[in-house]
């Protein structure tokens, strides 16, 4: 199932320090080389912190420079469908998900820009996302526990 490639893989690599915005983040012009934190809408309930599970909804989507906000193919969502639940830290999902997700409060909104480094690197996943493909999605905390 492609919403699970998420757990497959993870990379190691550098963070940036968290970007703060009440709107869609701007279109880059080159691919991202370091992870990217935006917040659309700041949360007010619980802190996501290593070693907690969290449940998010989320869509993704190749990283497409020419693509407005940076959104290529789509690829894969939670939108509509059960939400995905994972334990924070734990490295079950890619890298840039644990490092992007850590520190969001319940009913905040966050895009994540993701460099291949902290997604599925070289190796990609499947036939959904090719090698050393950054990746945006979409990330909304909907519990911690």
């Amino acid at each position: 199932m492609k919403s699970r490639l998420l757990a497959i893989v993870f990379c190691m690599a550098s963070i940036t320090p968290l970007a703060q915005a009440e709107t869609a983040p701007a279109s880059q012009t080159t691919s991202p080389s370091k992870l990217e934190m935006i917040d659309v809408k700041t949360g007010t309930g619980k802190e996501a912190l290593a070693g907690s599970t969290v449940t998010v909804h989320y869509s993704g989507w190749l990283f497409d420079a020419k693509a407005a906000k940076n959104r290529g193919t789509a690829f894969d969502s939670s939108v509509g469908k059960s939400p995905f639940s994972f334990p924070l830290g734990a490295k079950r999902v890619i890298k840039g998900w644990d490092m992007g997700v850590a520190g969001m409060k319940i009913g905040g909104k966050r895009t994540l820009i993701i460099p291949a480094e902290l997604a599925y690197g070289e190796r990609g996943a499947g036939n959904v996302i090719p090698p050393n493909a950054p990746l945006v999605f979409d990330v909304e905390l909907l519990d911690v526990k």
